[in-house]
């Protein structure tokens, strides 16, 4: 599909713009129109500038503003409020406008005609996938409610994550910071001061003082790559991720990496045992639970082992002895899924499984700052005493000549 940006005319008489989806111009006016606007202009968009403003957009609404909105969804409905007129009243009441415009949107396309959960799909910058998967979970069982309350749930235990991740980052983040920047301080501007005055002295040099001369000489002049070098790191990665045979690769050394892979792996094991659970509750057979798990999961490695194992258990294999066979799925996991089989309570497994993942999560989190710190305090002290020998060591010959 392209994509095309848009002016119009809202109900109100405002004038909006946007951006929308379609194979051709006739099927964009048409999206532009259902939403109840009148028209000015429309031009197609290169894919690029779209996808640099789907991840603006996408930026702008915290995963609180959709944990509110699906409490809230689920609230009204059970009540017994219709759902046009709860995401009518959502709107009125949301301060963030992204979202209010794409609930705008999602109501009228409703209305209309289209399926709740296709017209949340439209929106996939502003809606998790797991929000759109779980909402038409919803829709074909008839626990719409319900299934917004488990996606409330589900999103607040990761936004309890995350927090509890970057709270544990601070002081590495800091402490790495601060030492680049006394780094780059000593190489560009005082180490130059001292090496001239060395080398006037004529002292013949020992190697590890050559060295540093042409790192800081290198520094001085190439000083800027060093805080650019993370970035562009960070930037090549997400490129390498974009085609499937790279995208494999960066995941399967998330999950052999150390430190990085405690976080990794026991997030991925908990978003499986979580998701399952919900998808197990909400009345979807094993099999489809799995195809809807492995498109979610965001991880390929896992993905491959969970598609492997739906395919086994499609053929009449049980579901633990088709996990057990890769390696990405802990023998507890197995242990667990295996009793539930047995006992008929997968559901009540795969929630022991998720409780136990996220705590030890959290409790990772907490001592990660503790896990890091003496790298980083290895790294500088390395730094600083390379630093410091190669100083001294002319400084030495200059006192041994004079005595």
């Amino acid at each position: 599909m392209e994509y095309f940006s848009y002016k119009a005319v809202d109900s109100e008489g405002k004038v909006v713009s946007g951006i929308v989806r379609g194979d051709g111009f006739a099927e964009a006016e048409s999206a532009v129109a259902a939403k109840n606007f009148h028209l000015l202009n429309i031009t197609k968009t290169p894919q690029l500038l779209a996808g640099i403003r789907s991840f603006f957009t996408s930026y702008s609404v915290k995963r609180r503003d959709i944990i509110e909105l699906a409490n809230n969804l689920s609230v009204m409905i059970r009540a017994g409020v219709p759902l046009l007129s709860a995401l009518g009243d959502i709107s009125l009441t949301t301060e963030n406008e992204h979202l209010k415009l794409a609930l705008d949107d999602v109501r009228n396309q409703t209305e209309m005609g289209m399926r709740f959960s296709d017209a949340v799909a439209m929106h996939g910058e502003i809606f998790p996938d797991v929000f759109v998967r779980l909402i038409k979970v919803g829709e074909e069982t008839g626990q719409l409610e319900q299934s917004l309350s488990d996606v409330s749930l589900h999103l607040q235990k990761m936004e309890d994550l995350a927090a509890a991740i970057k709270r544990s980052l601070i002081y590495p983040a800091f402490a790495i910071v601060t030492t680049m920047g006394a780094l780059i301080f000593w190489l560009a501007y005082v180490l130059p001061k001292i090496m001239t005055l060395i080398k006037e002295m004529g002292v013949p040099l020992p190697f590890i003082t050559k060295v540093m001369m042409h790192v800081s000489d290198f520094t001085q002049t190439f000083w800027f790559l060093i805080p650019l070098t993370p970035v562009i790191l960070f930037i090549a990665v997400k490129l390498m991720q974009r085609k499937e045979e790279t995208r494999y690769i960066v995941h399967k050394a998330k999950l052999k990496l150390p430190i990085i892979k405690l976080v990794v792996y026991n997030k991925l094991l908990a978003l499986f045992a979580e998701q399952m659970r919900i998808l197990i509750v909400a009345g979807l057979t094993i099999d489809r639970a799995l195809e809807i798990v492995s498109e979610v999961i965001g991880n390929d490695v896992f993905k491959k082992a969970i598609n492997a194992a739906k395919d086994k258990i499609s053929t009449g294999s049980r579901i633990a002895d088709s996990l057990r066979e890769h390696e990405v799925f802990s023998p507890l996991v197995v242990r667990m899924i295996d009793i539930g089989e047995t006992s008929g309570s997968l559901d009540e497994q795969f929630n022991f499984l998720s409780e136990y993942y996220l705590k030890k999560l959290d409790d990772i989190s907490d001592k990660m700052g503790k896990m890091i710190e003496p790298i980083v305090i290895g790294f500088i002290g390395i730094v600083f005493a390379m630093i410091i020998v190669g100083l001294m060591l002319p400084i030495y010959d200059i006192v041994t000549r004079f005595r």
